[in-house]
């Protein structure tokens, strides 16, 4: 390399980047000065303009009214009016739509009751003069157990004696009989008791088990078994099994009525009926439906709300019941009833508005009146509301800065600057002083309009939208959650409202940078408003403890957050391209839209000059898979390299890939020193180019520094030789590019990418070990001539880059199938009888 090529480009560099470092110190500490002043000035109201004589301060001299006027009060007559709408008057109505369920669950269970009683309806079901009634209704609910134990002894004790003298053995044969045997599960006789024994005790033993459970006959059993010995001595035998029959069949009826209460209960899913229903007499059960009716229908009327505890309902049913039903159906009316009543009183929505509406029109301004020289507050008294409010009206209050909280003010902002400073260098290190101040621009834009105190006045999803989409999620984030708390420290600012807005900024500088196309932002946009409108319903909530019965009065409010949010993400989206002009920013989206093939300058490139078109297509698939392997940024890569070359269109037929195997323009030149000015001319062409079509700075980077200082070799070594016929000394920096050289990674690898291309197109049967060879070659060439030192890239990342390459190519270039000759001449007969 020539020695004066060297020097300059030794020196060059180093000129460029002290003129940048004094231009950092110059202009940063100002640029950080304006910032933190006029963000002061902006979110500090609060503490260069406090009142000494504020509401809870002690007058210090008695202070009189200057003049005669009248005073309002805005802030207390918002409050009341808000107080109004809220109220503590609800209207309420019954839905009928509960009543009439009610009524359905209630005919549902006592269809139910009446269902299982005609079961048994057939009672008494044998001669009370047989057996009574008592006794009837025992022995059909008994256990079969016991039934086959009381049938047992009645046997028992009816064994007839033979006529005569009795016989010892007949006698123990008599007294055997008189045993009842009780008996276990497998017929083993268990234990022998005597049934002359069971009857003369109050309570006998008449079976038992091997875990010695036994059944024990009560009185009423008793009872029975006396009856039934009764008609038995003084009837035939054939009526005595009739009345067994009879007992038998009503126990089998009455088995299916208490089998159909408990499965129908057991689907209800709660217990209303127990045996109790079924000994009722008719009259006694007719006036027990007629009772829960009357009563359901009072506790209905009179309304149950649902904030009224159960337990009060249970009492209420109690006093009801009272009275109107049988003594003995009371607890059986209100465990329906308690299981049935659900709340009808129902919010009604319109009449509770109406009123609310009425009370607010009722509420008067807040207004003081006063006259010349009446007293606003004695010395030594608390300085109240209204006091404070006639003070501030009249220049009284003594406003003045209140240096120490102001100083402590400016700390907080100097602080917050310089976080975002320290995250726009971590995650955005390129950022430029236009950035600074567009971000700059930003904040203020918040702290600004809230001081309009409009309904549309806190811009933070716009804020957030913007500075995510511009400088990524992690910026976004940061400066959102800033300006969330310092504005609170600086500014008086309605919390909810607040909260809720920096929500929706938060997620909106959360999600932008995935967005790839002006539809998904605006699809965004309902997102960040609902995220708006529903963190402002949770905090209401939270802090205001509004009850269920007043959430109509938030509906409102709920739906202008929403709309709040979409309004500002509306803005944000109609903005952001005329900043993204204006400042020159590439977001993914704006590399997105200038990606598009249909782009004026990529039509003309792919029409004028075809040839480069495919020639940038096969570039950017290197580079893109080059870039996305070592961690640049892909969007950038694939766009900046589809317009690296638009500058040959000014001559497209003086580059070979354009002239389709036609003469070499350059041939007929045989001048190397115009070929070179001619090819060199393609990149001051295609900065015009991009400059007219405004594309952004960091696309046109990529036309001179994918050259870099590159020698034009062909024409130099051409020069070269007719100068040696000549004696003439060649300088090598005319038939180089004017640079720079790469100032990023992601120009530096089409730089690498677009030197690859020939070289791997020209090749045809070549294997991977031989490409990634020729690749290693020319990569090691551009490094070695020192094109790649302010690109960032590494060597490590030089292998990487040349094996991904080899892999595009082969990717581009796999073999194919070689179809047979007498194959393809059958493909050739069908497709001509086909066209016939």
């Amino acid at each position: 390399m020539h020695l004066t090529h060297l020097i300059g480009r030794l020196l060059k560099p180093q000129k460029k980047e002290q003129i940048s470092h004094w231009s950092n110190l110059v202009t940063s500490p100002m640029l950080v000065v304006l910032g933190v002043v006029s963000l002061t000035a902006t979110m500090g109201r609060r503490h260069y303009n406090q009142p000494e004589l504020k509401e809870g301060a002690t007058a210090t001299e008695t202070i009189l009214v200057p003049q005669d006027d009248t005073v309002s009060d805005h802030e207390l007559t918002n409050k009341r009016l808000e107080s109004a709408r809220l109220g503590d008057i609800t209207v309420v109505m019954i839905d009928q739509s509960v009543n009439q369920r009610v009524d359905h669950e209630l005919a549902e269970i006592l269809t139910l009751g009446n269902q299982a009683r005609d079961i048994v309806a057939n009672f008494p079901f044998v001669n009370t003069g047989i057996l009574s009634t008592i006794t009837q209704r025992h022995l059909r609910q008994v256990s079969q157990q016991k039934w086959q134990a009381i049938q047992k002894i009645v046997k028992e004790q009816l064994q007839e004696r033979p006529p005569g003298p009795e016989s010892k053995k007949t006698a123990f044969a008599r007294s055997n009989q008189n045993i009842v045997k009780v008996r276990s599960k497998n017929n083993n006789i268990i234990q022998q008791i005597s049934a002359d024994e069971k009857l003369s005790e109050g309570s006998s033993i008449l079976a038992g088990n091997k875990k010695n459970s036994y059944i024990v006959i009560s009185n009423i059993d008793k009872r029975a078994i006396s009856e039934l010995l009764t008609y038995r001595k003084k009837s035939l035998f054939e009526n005595y099994l009739r009345i067994l029959e009879e007992v038998s069949q009503a126990r089998n009826f009455y088995k299916k009525a208490t089998e159909l209460l408990a499965q129908e209960q057991e689907n209800e899913g709660y217990q209303v009926y127990d045996r109790t229903v079924l000994e009722l007499y008719d009259s006694t059960w007719q006036k027990t439906q007629i009772g829960i009716k009357i009563v359901k229908d009072r506790m209905l009327a009179q309304g149950l709300s649902p904030n009224f505890p159960k337990r009060k309902w249970v009492d209420g049913i109690k006093a009801q019941v009272a009275g109107v039903l049988p003594l003995e159906t009371e607890d059986l009316a209100i465990n329906i009833l308690k299981n049935i009543l659900e709340p009808n009183l129902a919010k009604d929505q319109d009449k509770t508005s109406e009123l609310g509406e009425l009370a607010a029109q009722k509420v008067k301004p807040v207004e003081y009146k006063v006259r010349k020289n009446e007293v606003i507050v004695k010395k030594g008294e608390k300085i109240n509301r209204k006091a404070f409010m006639l003070l501030d009206h009249f220049a009284l209050s003594r406003r003045r800065v209140n240096w120490h909280s102001l100083v402590v003010f400016v700390c907080i902002v100097s602080v917050s600057v310089g976080i975002v400073v320290i995250v726009g260098r971590k995650c955005k290190s390129g950022l430029r002083r236009r950035d600074h101040i567009l971000l700059l621009l930003l904040t203020l834009s918040g702290p600004l309009l809230l001081a309009l105190k409009g309904p549309w006045s806190i811009s933070l999803p716009a804020i957030g939208l913007l500075v995510g989409s511009f400088y990524g999620s992690t910026m976004g984030v940061t400066l959102m959650g800033l300006i969330s708390v310092v504005v609170t420290i600086g500014m008086d600012v309605d919390k909810i409202d607040w909260c809720a807005s920096a929500a929706g900024g938060i997620i909106g500088s959360l999600v932008v940078e995935k967005m790839r196309s002006r539809e998904e932002q605006a699809l965004l946009g309902v997102g960040v408003g609902l995220t708006q409108g529903t963190v402002y319903l949770l905090t209401h909530l939270i802090l205001r403890a509004t009850s269920y019965e007043l959430w109509y009065a938030i509906i409102v409010p709920v739906g202008l957050q929403v709309l709040t949010g979409l309004v500002w993400s509306i803005v944000a989206l109609g903005v952001s391209p005329y900043l993204e002009h204006l400042f020159d920013i590439i977001t993914p989206i704006r590399l997105s839209e200038l990606a598009n093939p249909n782009r004026p300058l990529l039509k003309r490139l792919a029409s004028e000059a075809p040839g480069t078109f495919q020639h940038t297509l096969f570039v950017a698939s290197l580079a893109e898979a080059a870039a996305r392997e070592i961690g640049c940024d892909v969007e950038l890569v694939r766009t900046g390299t589809l317009y690296h070359d638009i500058g040959k269109m000014h001559d497209p037929l003086s580059f070979i890939e354009n002239q389709m195997g036609g003469a070499n323009k350059h041939d007929e030149i045989n001048d190397p020193w115009v070929s070179v000015e001619i090819i060199k001319k393609h990149v001051t062409e295609g900065l015009v180019m991009a400059r007219r079509h405004r594309l952004p700075k960091a696309i046109r980077a990529f036309i001179p520094e994918h050259q870099g200082t590159m020698l034009i070799a062909f024409f130099y070594y051409q020069a070269k030789q007719k100068a040696q016929k000549k004696a003439k000394v060649i300088k090598e920096e005319l038939f180089r590019y004017a640079g720079p050289i790469p100032q990023s990674r992601e120009t530096g690898i089409v730089m690498l990418a677009d030197s690859c291309e020939a070289a791997l197109r020209s090749l045809k049967d070549a294997t991977h070990k031989d490409a990634l060879q020729m690749v290693k070659k020319i990569l090691r060439a551009r490094w070695q001539d020192n094109q790649l030192v302010d690109s960032g890239l590494t060597r490590g990342e030089m292998s990487s880059i040349a094996e991904i390459f080899v892999q595009v190519w082969e990717q581009y270039n796999h073999k194919r199938i070689a179809y047979p000759k007498a194959a393809m001449n059958t493909n050739r007969v069908k497709t001509a009888k086909s066209s016939c």
